[in-house]
């Protein structure tokens, strides 16, 4: 767990940097790192689509998921317990919302490759390698997503350390299943999920994002059979 808790570390470390830049950066200047945010988070999708192998598989995949994803409207249960903490945190007065930025943090940093493959090498190996690289750019992401969308980003932290410490415990389970292929088409179907949320981040579009998620389980079970 020692790779989760680093990483989790820093998200924390790289929020409050965030706020304290927030205060002193023009609100003009955190609005463009913004955007570049957002367009990065765009090409990190496109580039994660084209490792996929079988679009057949993403089709399925983005399709049941989002039928799963949408009855059990997990965005709203993500955007609710961003309410809650908005409720509870945020100040009088206070332009940024807690909710949208502990929603698209939480996506970010738990829709990648290197979430599940650096958990997996965690869990099964002890490597840390994978998960500390990821600490890093977490650290500068949550520092730009702070400045801009405000204490959200830091209790993104708690789904950081539930979700990729879940994955580490399960290590020794998941792994059968986890190939090569399995790999490609879940990195796949989480990149379109990417792709989608850097649209939202740019303003361009407001997909339930995480009512998709369902299909990064579901990519790698049907990799099994196709």
């Amino acid at each position: 767990m020692l790779g989760v808790i680093v990483n989790t570390v820093a998200v924390i470390i790289g929020g409050l940097a965030g706020l304290i830049f927030n205060k002193a950066v023009p609100e003009r200047i955190v609005k463009a790192v913004m955007i570049g945010i957002g367009l990065c988070t765009v090409y990190i999708g496109i580039a994660g689509m084209l490792k996929g192998e079988n679009t057949l598989i993403l089709i399925i995949s983005m399709v049941l998921g989002a039928i799963i994803g949408t009855l059990l409207d997990i965005d709203a249960g993500i955007t609710k317990v961003g309410g809650f903490l908005s409720s509870r945190f945020r100040k009088p007065g206070e332009k940024s919302s807690i909710t949208e930025g502990f929603v698209t943090a939480s996506l970010i940093f738990c829709v990648g490759p290197m979430t599940i493959v650096g958990s997996l090498t965690s869990g099964l190996t002890g490597n840390h390698e994978t998960i500390f690289t990821k600490s890093l750019l977490d650290l500068i992401t949550s520092v730009m997503l702070a400045a801009s969308l405000g204490y959200g980003v830091i209790f993104a932290a708690v789904f950081v350390f539930v979700f990729q410490g879940a994955i580490v415990l399960m290590a020794t389970t998941l792994q059968p299943l986890l190939n090569n292929h399995a790999i490609a088409e879940m990195t796949c179907a989480g990149a379109v999920i990417i792709l989608a949320l850097g649209l939202n981040i740019l303003g361009l579009s407001k997909f339930k994002v995480a009512n998709y998620l369902p299909a990064i389980v579901l990519a790698p079970l049907l990799a099994q059979f196709m």
